[in-house]
């Protein structure tokens, strides 16, 4: 299984981004995916998951801003980031558990099976 994230940049507090994650080497017909954050000094947190009946859970931080969506044509995973904040400023990754099902939510557990290398978001004043 390969995740490859991209979409990250630098961008002011206010703007937007679309990250990407591309995925190859699997095809499950029930599983979990989303995006996760780590800024530094901080612990790694879920910001959006997707569990592959459609099913989404978003931090509260990022509720009403963030949206994940899969494109199944492409195998992609999607998250397109409005009105970020300093706060949002972090390493964004992309991880999919195909085990997962149940505890698919923000909140769950966080020890996936599979990860992305990362891309770096950082909102500037």
């Amino acid at each position: 299984v390969k995740l490859v994230e991209s979409g990250g940049g630098s961008v002011q507090a206010g703007g937007s981004l679309r990250l990407s994650c591309q995925a190859s080497g699997y095809t499950y017909s029930s599983n979990c995916m989303g995006w996760f954050r780590q800024a530094p000094g901080k612990k790694r947190e879920g910001v959006a998951i997707r569990r592959s009946d459609g099913r989404v859970t978003y931090a509260d931080s990022v509720k009403g801003r963030f949206t994940i969506s899969q494109d199944n044509a492409k195998n992609t995973l999607l998250l397109e980031m409005n009105s970020l904040k300093l706060e949002d400023t972090a390493m964004y990754y992309c991880a999919t558990d195909p085990g997962t099902w149940t505890l698919c939510y923000v909140g769950g557990p966080t020890d996936f099976a599979y990860w992305g290398q990362g891309t770096q978001v950082t909102v500037s004043s």
